[in-house]
Parts: C-alpha cells; sequence; structure tokens
C-alpha cells in the first residue's frame, strides 16, 4: 500500500466510501475510519500501520500545499 488511492480500495472493501469535498478532510476521514477498523479487529496491525503512514503522508503533503497558497 503505497497511494491514497491504494487506502481507499481498502477501506472500498468494507463499504466505506469517503468524500467530503476538501482533501485534507478526506485525509481526516479516512483515518478515523481506519480507527474504527483496527478497533474492530477488522484489519490486521501491519495494514493498519502501512495505511497510517500513507495518510499521515499526504496529510502533510496537503498542509504543505496550504502554507504555499497562504504566500
Amino acid at each position: 500500500m503505497k497511494t491514497l488511492y491504494d487506502v481507499q480500495q481498502l477501506l472500498k472493501k468494507f463499504g466505506i466510501y469517503v468524500y467530503v469535498g476538501k482533501r485534507m478532510w478526506d485525509i481526516e476521514l479516512m483515518a478515523l475510519e481506519l480507527d474504527y477498523l483496527r478497533q474492530a479487529q477488522v484489519i490486521d496491525e501491519p495494514t493498519f500501520v502501512q495505511a497510517k503512514l500513507v495518510l499521515t503522508r499526504e496529510h502533510r503533503i496537503e498542509e504543505k500545499r496550504e502554507q504555499e497558497k497562504l504566500k
């Protein structure tokens, strides 16, 4: 799992479709959904960790993008 698309496909397997309209919010909501799936023990720890790492990286990229807009 290397991209945000991969995380979306993982969530899709469980019937979870995330689209809020702002990429940053989508990433944050996906992270919450992953937490819920892990708490329910539906996904294993390595998959959870890899997906969280992808989301963390994408979140940082979006934060940088928003900072650039403010300059």
